[in-house]
């Protein structure tokens, strides 16, 4: 049965405002897939999410993150070394960006990024180091990752730690 979703829900799970859904909505980049009367926009979650995809899941998630703005350096330099090891692992990836303290659990692409893994929509999960995931609780997130069969991968300068390989 499809999930239809508002749009708030529809906003948090692919990380972005709702205004940001509207604004794409009007360049028809993403049209909700019912809208009433009222002007009440539902959209199909499992669509956003990618489920449509065969079930065999081979997108790899690269998750980058910064404290502020003022380190935009470090998370270019975060993204390329994430593309990098991806591609030259022939995985096909996606990169998450984050702006925002390790202890503020509310973040976009965080949130983002859970959905992916409880949703069990793709096959592994790399970072640069574990701080970047969280400061505390990276092992929770861990935890889910293993329970739905999700690799992590952690580039540690240079070393590579793989959990739940």
């Amino acid at each position: 049965m499809v999930k239809l979703v508002k749009i708030g829900e529809a906003a948090t799970a692919l990380g972005v405002t709702t205004q940001t859904l509207r604004k794409w909505e009007e360049d028809g980049q993403l049209l909700p897939d019912r809208k009433t009367a009222g002007g009440t926009r539902y959209y199909n979650l499992e669509r956003l999410l990618g489920s449509n995809k065969p079930s065999n899941i081979d997108l790899t998630i690269g998750y980058a993150r910064v404290s502020s703005h003022d380190q935009k350096d470090e998370l270019n330099k975060q993204i390329e070394m994430l593309s990098l090891f991806c591609a030259k692992n022939g995985w096909q990836h996606e990169i998450i960006k984050d702006f925002g303290s390790g202890m503020d659990y509310n973040k976009k692409g965080l949130r983002r990024l859970l959905y992916f893994i409880l949703e069990a929509k793709i096959r592994r999960l790399v970072l640069t180091h574990k701080d970047r995931l969280l400061r505390f609780g990276s092992e929770l997130v861990f935890v889910l990752c293993e329970a739905r069969q999700i690799e992590v991968v952690i580039i540690n300068q240079g070393d590579v730690v793989f959990l739940n390989k």
